[in-house]
């Protein structure tokens, strides 16, 4: 039955792997510019994406195997788990994430710099001419790559060597958990150092660009249904191209006869009739790409078929907006708690003993993992919805440093040079919402998941208490430091391997947990601003995607919203009069 039970949740990773896949694969393929595909950045790209993100998503694995060791009913260990089968599945998932961390730090720290200064050293016109080969252009980017090199053998000697907490006085590191955490182990902890570093430059990238984009990726869903039909928009966007030719042909023949021309107020109003124009022109093509003008049936039917759906987009961005708030909520929840009740305070990254304050998310996900897999489901949704999160932050700001824009992430538009960059970027986000998953969004479930022990005195250390009626169960907690939670309780390996490097490193600690509040902070402010102000594209933007956004309000335009998908999909449009092209002619009059 242990046998059954753990592979089935092995399979149901295996699963979730190949989805990640597929989720990477997508990823890289809309937003790598067609004609700078590279089959090599490519291949890396989505490698990585798919280690970082299979390396968030075992935590779910990890709760479920050492869960089914014991009955939650019960609050004792199942028949068949001994504490030598409970070591072998920790051994079993410390192999596994050692093994995934590791891969993370070199792709991070190796892999993809190399493959950038590969990009870098491609030279067209050398190439072609025979005088740059393959053996010069791998010497370039090893040399560069060199850095890199020292900088994970630096980091890994300091951490094999730096001091590290142990034998405070106070602060409850008397505690059987904490005792385990700060076993001293050199490689263990050369690694907890280099990845403690990396969550923390990780967290100063996700509480920008992770925290503006879990507020604005429900606005791009809500915003992905046009406010205005492709019929109707067709129709006016011809009337008011009609119009803005109709007033040139006036000013141009008014002044005809005019040895001197248009004077200095038409030549103004005539330029920005003429840059109008331009932008009716794009509008106007768009309006037929969209409607399927000199397109096939089976074209105008998928077109009909997809704005059907577009309601389901418009309710899925408001079901996002509610789950980007309970998490929000449930963040800063745990961050009160945390601030106020922890154990250990700085001394140890703020470690919560037990969770005092309800916090929705970790309710949820502690219930639902009493039937498998429903848990891994939530997660899933969960960390995907953190990733895309970070995806659409980047998109929105760019890659920066500072104030400088270095690289800008767009559909169909990114060079390779930046998505590398930006894949080195979700990998250190990743790591910091890996982090914040496990110790404030649902710190209890990432730690002991459903377990409980049964909280009545022992004969005998070994024995088995009984709790049947249900009167002493207890969760499993890090306090819990009673010979029954010893001989039940068994701490995810995920949640401890994250603790060791917040009680051994506590500056990590301390700056990561602090951190989460600035995050809370810059999603309340994108927030508050995306729901009554969409931002306009700037001026490259614009000219690339060839459409203009509208300036409007979001909840003023729910509602002409659904009434656009309903005139896409009868193919009739509603006469909304000449105001659009006032409207362009004001846009570019600003």
């Amino acid at each position: 039955m242990a046998l059954i039970q753990s592979t089935l949740i092995w399979v149901v990773y295996a699963v979730v792997v190949a989805l990640l896949v597929a989720v990477a694969s997508i990823f890289v393929y809309l937003y790598q510019a067609p004609r700078d595909r590279s089959a090599t950045v490519s291949i890396v790209c989505i490698f990585t994406i798919t280690a970082l993100l299979a390396t968030v998503l075992l935590l779910p694995v990890d709760v479920a195997l050492v869960s089914s060791t014991t009955s939650s009913k019960l609050g004792r260990r199942k028949e068949w788990a001994s504490d030598a089968h409970v070591a072998n599945i920790v051994y079993t998932l410390k192999i596994v994430y050692y093994t995934l961390y590791s891969l993370d730090a070199v792709l991070c720290l190796l892999v993809v710099p190399f493959t950038y200064f590969w990009c870098e050293e491609y030279d067209e016109v050398a190439a072609e001419e025979g005088n740059q080969t393959i053996g010069s252009r791998l010497g370039g980017a090893l040399k560069y790559t060199l850095a890199f090199i020292a900088l994970v053998v630096i980091l890994f000697l300091v951490g094999f060597f730096v001091p590290v907490a142990r034998d405070r006085s106070g602060a409850h590191y008397g505690l059987e958990y904490f005792k385990r955490i700060l076993e001293e182990n050199h490689p263990e902890r050369a690694l907890t150092f280099a990845l403690g570093l990396l969550i923390t430059i990780g967290t100063l990238i996700y509480i920008l660009y992770t925290a503006a984009g879990f507020a604005l990726l429900p606005v791009a869903f809500i915003k992905s249904a046009p406010a205005i039909s492709a019929p109707t928009l067709t129709a006016n966007t011809a009337s008011a191209l009609e119009q803005n030719r109709e007033r040139q042909r006036q000013l141009e023949g008014r002044n005809a006869g005019s040895p001197e021309g248009l004077n200095s107020k038409d030549r103004r109003e005539l330029d920005a009739l003429v840059r109008e124009e331009r932008t009716l022109g794009r509008r106007e093509r768009l309006a037929a790409e969209a409607s399927g003008e000199h397109s096939n049936r089976l074209v105008k039917t998928w077109m009909k078929i997809e704005a059907a759906f577009r309601p389901l987009k418009l309710l899925g961005g408001f079901v996002l907006m509610i789950v980007a708030i309970l998490v929000w909520v449930s963040m800063l929840l745990t961050g009160i708690d945390k601030a106020k009740n922890s154990v250990c305070k700085t001394h140890c990254g703020y470690i919560l003993g037990h969770v005092n304050i309800l916090n929705p998310m970790n309710w949820i996900l502690v219930k639902a993992a009493k039937v498998f897999p429903i848990d891994n489901v939530i997660f899933l949704i969960l960390v995907l919805f953190f990733f895309f999160s970070s995806v659409v932050g980047m998109a929105s700001l760019g890659i920066r440093f500072l104030w400088l824009r270095l690289f800008q992430i767009r559909n169909g538009h990114t060079s390779p040079q930046a998505l590398l960059m930006g894949t080195v970027m979700l990998t250190l986000m990743a790591l910091a919402i890996n982090y914040a998953i496990a110790n404030m969004v649902a710190p209890q479930y990432a730690h002991y998941g459903p377990q409980t022990y049964c909280d009545k005195p022992l004969r005998h250390p070994t024995d088995q208490p009984d709790c049947s009626e249900h009167q002493k169960l207890r969760p499993c907690s890090e306090t819990a430091d009673s010979d029954a939670a010893r001989n039940v309780c068994t701490a995810s390996v995920g949640s401890t391997f994250l603790d060791t490097i917040t009680v051994n490193f506590s500056f990590f600690g301390v700056v990561d947990f602090w951190a989460q509040f600035v995050f809370l902070a810059v999603y309340l402010i994108v927030f508050v601003v995306s729901l009554f102000r969409v931002p306009k594209l700037d001026e490259f933007q614009a000219e690339a995607d060839a459409e203009e956004e509208e300036e409007e309000g979001l909840l003023a335009s729910t509602g002409r919203r659904f009434g656009a998908t309903w005139q896409d999909i009868t193919g009739r449009s509603k006469n909304y009069g000449t105001g659009n092209g006032q409207g362009a002619r004001r846009e570019n009059a600003d």
